[in-house]
């Protein structure tokens, strides 16, 4: 098991281990998925060109905020199903 402390700001450091069983390196992002009383890290991979294409954006004038919300749900999608 592994243990970490959290600083005044919110702050921790990641062990080893975890880092290394989730395969992050210095400035990969990391998800937290919530799971009810639990939260899940896991690597963010990939990149935003990937989901081009992805949502329907033939409105107008675009909605931007509801379209970082449909990309951000996406995101998660696709994390999830990778993870399965």
């Amino acid at each position: 098991m592994s243990v970490s402390v959290l600083t005044k700001k919110g702050q921790t450091t990641i062990p080893k281990d975890i880092r290394n069983l989730l395969g992050i390196k210095p400035n990969d992002k990391i998800l937290y998925l919530i799971e009810g009383e639990k939260v899940v890290l896991s690597p963010l991979k990939g990149n935003i060109l990937d989901l081009r294409g992805s949502l329907n954006t033939e409105e107008k004038p675009i909605d931007f905020k509801r379209l970082r919300e449909e990309t951000r749900k996406k995101v998660v999608r696709n994390i999830i199903e990778e993870m399965k």
